[in-house]
């Protein structure tokens, strides 16, 4: 049995981030990286975009070169599932029975897709887009003269519909709410995002409850709607949400709700284990006492901080203002914050020029969130002023003639 060192399990973008910040840091133990994919840690928010249209090759998606990790003495276990924690022998079992010891471990397990009760969803051409795999099956489907049903209205299915709109295929949307982004943006910018995609060619069908997908010989045919209308396509993306892997540490008996829940150094109920990415339910500073489940790439590299430093020794580092972003055409959109307690909206710039920002401000004319549509000075400048957690003027947002720059001092 290897000697105890850091255990990470999940070879994504927090756990592979994680391993790197802590040989950044000084971290001399023994450091291993467990993934379930045959691949080092990779980039995913290409996947449902430059990826899917052919822009990106597979060295281009991985976070850091192989040689990194034999370079670092960060040992690498791919293609292999953690089955189990043993928190009293501290140990990770493997898929194979081998048990791996461990001085600390942290878990990147990250989150699937969410699967809804459908009748029809295990035939042949219907997938999820959360992995490299998952992308090339999805780009092998596409082309000219194919048609791709997504069910669901959010980023990726958004992303996806753009992706496959760029390869020539056509792309339908089916969306169970009266607009697309329901869930995650603000009805302005969900009314912005689904004219472009109709002026692109994308085919809307929102309000619409799905019965199943239905085919024959072991493959989809056709999207099955409530009341009966059948929607056919060469392929089918469900991009309905996605849940926390959070089940290693459910059997652990560490504390879950909707994501492990960890603290600011990204500590569970474990002091020997830590939680990263994804897969985590977080106390978020700028909102007061809340918890939340963030899913992003920024969120995954700040945790990772957390834990590197809390492992070495280092101060914490500053907590951040969460971002996000979405390429869809030629758009370019960068979110920042989160919409909590907002009671007011304030939309600067020229939505018909697809160059604007919408605030979102509570009772005491704070900002808590800005969505920018190609107005990366808009994000940046209320990236800063949510991070102040100052009073601004909505006046001042909505005028043109001041810049941000002026709003933000």
């Amino acid at each position: 049995m290897s000697e105890p060192g850091v255990v990470i399990v999940g070879a994504g973008h927090a756990g592979g981030s994680a391993a790197a910040f802590l040989r950044q840091y000084g971290f001399t133990g023994p450091l291993s990286l467990i993934g379930e994919e045959p691949l080092a840690p990779y980039q995913r928010p290409p996947l449902s975009k430059a990826w899917l249209k052919g822009e990106a090759d597979a060295e281009a998606l991985m976070l850091r070169p192989d040689s990194f990790y034999s370079e670092n003495d960060i040992v690498l276990r791919l293609g292999v599932r953690a089955e189990r924690i043993d928190r009293d022998a501290r140990t990770v079992i493997l898929s194979g029975g081998e048990a791996v010891p461990y001085a600390t471990l942290i878990l990147a397990t990250g989150a699937r897709a969410r699967r809804i009760p459908l009748p029809g969803l295990d035939l042949g051409g219907v997938l999820a887009l959360r992995t490299a795999a998952d992308a090339d099956q999805l780009k092998s489907a596409l082309g000219p003269g194919r048609r791709l049903a997504v069910i669901g209205g959010g980023y990726i299915g958004l992303e996806a519909a753009a992706s496959a709109r760029a390869l020539g295929a056509e792309a339908v949307v089916i969306e169970r709410e009266p607009r697309v982004l329901a869930r995650v943006a603000c009805e302005a910018l969900s009314t912005f995002f689904q004219d472009y995609h109709r002026k692109h060619g994308v085919h809307f069908i929102l309000d619409a409850g799905v019965e199943g997908i239905v085919g024959g010989d072991g493959r989809a045919a056709a999207v099955k709607l409530a009341g009966g209308d059948l929607v056919e396509a060469d392929a089918f993306l469900v991009g309905v949400g996605a849940v926390p892997n959070q089940e290693l540490a459910v059997d652990a008996g560490l504390h879950c709700s909707d994501g492990i829940v960890v603290d600011l150094e990204a500590r569970t109920s474990d002091p020997a284990i830590f939680a990263i990415g994804d897969c985590t339910r977080r106390p978020m500073p700028l909102y007061g006492a809340r918890m939340h489940r963030l899913e992003s790439v920024p969120n995954a590299l700040e945790q990772a901080k957390q834990a590197a430093s809390a492992l070495t020794g280092r101060p914490a580092p500053a907590g951040e203002v969460p971002w996000f972003w979405s390429d869809q055409y030629d758009l370019k959109l960068q979110i920042a914050g989160l919409p909590f307690d907002a009671v007011q909206t304030v939309i600067r710039g020229d939505i018909a020029a697809a160059k604007f920002a919408v605030f979102h401000l509570d009772a005491e004319h704070r900002l808590q969130a800005v969505e920018a549509v190609n107005a990366p000075p808009e994000f940046m400048a209320g990236r800063l002023l949510i991070g102040q957690r100052k009073a601004v003027a909505p006046d001042k947002l909505r005028d043109m003639s001041i810049s941000m720059k002026e709003v933000a001092a």
